[in-house]
């Protein structure tokens, strides 16, 4: 088999300097700019921005649960801590922090464009 390593999250939005900054803000991503176009490095993966312009043919973001992709998730330290920074700086939280099984605990946060992204702490002794 062949190996496979991350490389990017493409994210389309009206307004990319909007997301880049909320990205920045909100959860510490680093914001590159490129002739063009703009992106995030976001624990330790690239987040590529591009512009959405009026009539060119890009659907509206659906509403989640929905089939395919659904979300990424970001692992953090004291969830509860982050969670309550979030919630000072105005961001929307869709699942609020919660036990899901031992040694794990999420929470759902609503990014720029309806995106959803997942916060989650894991126990060592769980990973």
């Amino acid at each position: 088999m062949f190996a496979v390593i991350w490389d990017h999250i493409h994210l389309r939005s009206p307004d990319p300097d909007a997301t880049a900054n909320w990205l920045h803000e909100m959860l510490g991503g680093e914001i590159i700019r490129h002739p063009g176009r703009i992106d995030v490095r976001l624990g330790g993966a690239s987040v590529f921005i591009a512009k959405v312009e009026p009539g060119d043919g890009v659907n509206e973001a659906p509403t989640t649960p929905y089939q395919g992709l659904d979300h990424f998730g970001l692992t953090v330290k004291d969830i509860d801590a982050v969670a309550a920074e979030l919630k000072a700086k105005g961001v929307a939280f869709t699942t609020e922090p919660t036990t899901i099984r031992p040694g794990v605990r999420i929470c759902f946060i609503r990014g720029p464009q309806g995106i959803s992204i997942e916060l989650l702490e894991r126990d060592k002794k769980y990973a």
